[in-house]
């Protein structure tokens, strides 16, 4: 009887296996490491440029000219050698990634931390460094120890204001940020069956702020029907009896609205302990909470009203900048006093978009509140998009209302 990671990649935990990478995707930053390296390394070939990725998400629209140029090499790389390429405006690597393209049992490679991501949709889905990457675009392949897994044993259902990212901050405060060490997690038990595939996405996300290696779900019904709107008919896998080197047991019902405290991400209190703490920023967005159920959300608490402190929106797709369009939330949201920003990480990096000042203190639905990692001197709290929302109309940290 196997674990997920143990069924994708063939072998049991601990041993060492090469494997074929179903897709590799870089984003402009990582990109142009890879690209050095892959030059470095004297290749004049890309193994199969129909399972590379370049997803410009990072640093776009470009904060300098330096930026630019180092862009614009890639740019030039990608578009000449068949690679799929998004260019500014296209949205967040593992957004796009998420919107109909990694299907379950695959083998996925980002360049970037946060490409656990995808393994919502039961892949194996992990990242890795610019080496790693340019050696994957000329073999194809690359090689993992099979990681050993941490069951997460979700039952119930969440309630109140409490949503999936208070989940997610509620596991890495319980597990530590290094309680996860190279391990996968794997989200069991029947209420994953009640989490929708977005929210999915937002405990995936969180699972490299443990350490992990990876964060998986089984792909199930819910899983099915996702896929089945981008056109793809998947099969769903059906979990084994298995043994966990630690589980963990977690009641939804249980979940309070939680904020992530400066500068750790497992530091965290129930919002009702904080509140009144005022803030200078709230932003919404990232490959965490940039979704359109997430504007959708945050909308529809602000709508008819004014938003109390500059607040910055980042939808984490151009499909997601769509939809809210279609649907007049983007409207709402402008109507309230939000500022919209150009589909991608926004102000997360610390890059441009919203970097804070010395003493700011910005209330974000991001994934890492790191001591200056949005400016120096700055301050990062971490919560929901509920949350966020309710504190960007009052100016301050605010429990939000039961709806």
């Amino acid at each position: 009887m196997t674990t997920l990671s143990e069924r994708i990649l063939g072998a049991p935990a601990g041993e060492y296996v090469d494997h074929a990478v179903d897709r590799a995707y870089v984003h402009d930053g990582t990109g142009v490491l890879t690209l050095m390296t892959w030059k470095q390394m004297g290749a004049s070939r890309l193994c199969d440029a129909s399972q590379l990725y370049v997803l410009f998400d990072h640093i776009v629209p470009a904060n300098n000219s330096t930026t630019a140029t180092l862009q614009q090499e890639l740019r030039e790389f990608a578009s000449g050698s068949f690679m799929h390429f998004s260019d500014i405006g296209g949205g967040i690597c593992h957004q796009i990634m998420s919107e109909g393209v990694v299907l379950p049992g695959e083998v996925v490679v980002g360049a970037d931390s946060h490409s656990c991501t995808p393994g919502a949709f039961g892949a194996f889905s992990t990242g890795v460094g610019a080496t790693d990457m340019a050696a994957i675009w000329l073999t194809g392949e690359t090689w993992f120890r099979v990681p050993e897994s941490i069951g997460i044993h979700l039952s119930g259902r969440l309630s109140g204001a409490a949503e999936a990212k208070d989940l997610a901050l509620t596991y890495v405060s319980s597990l530590g940020m290094d309680g996860g060490t190279y391990c996968a997690l794997e989200f069991v038990g029947e209420g994953a069956a009640t989490l929708g595939m977005e929210d999915r996405l937002v405990l995936t996300n969180l699972s490299v702020e443990t350490g992990a290696k990876t964060g998986l779900f089984y792909a199930d019904e819910i899983t099915r029907t996702y896929l089945a709107a981008a056109g793809h008919v998947v099969k769903t896998q059906v979990p084994e009896p298995c043994t966990y080197i630690h589980d963990l047991d977690i009641d939804l019902g249980d979940i309070v609205p939680m904020v992530a405290v400066p500068h750790r991400v497992d530091t965290t209190k129930p919002v009702a302990d904080i509140a009144g703490l005022p803030v200078n920023q709230v932003f919404v967005g990232t490959c965490t909470n940039g979704r359109y159920s997430d504007l959708a959300r945050f909308a529809a608490i602000v709508r008819g009203k004014k938003v109390a402190v500059r607040t910055i929106i980042v939808p984490a797709s151009r499909q997601v900048l769509k939809e809210a369009i279609r649907t007049g939330v983007l409207s709402d949201l402008v109507e309230a006093g939000c500022t919209i920003g150009t589909p991608g990480c926004g102000p997360c990096l610390g890059a441009h978009m919203g970097v804070l000042g010395e003493g700011e203190v910005c209330l974000s639905t991001a994934n890492r509140n790191f001591r200056n990692r949005m400016g120096v001197g700055g301050e990062i709290y971490l919560s929901s998009v509920t949350t966020a929302a309710a504190s960007s109309l009052t100016g301050e940290i605010t429990e939000p209302e039961v709806a």
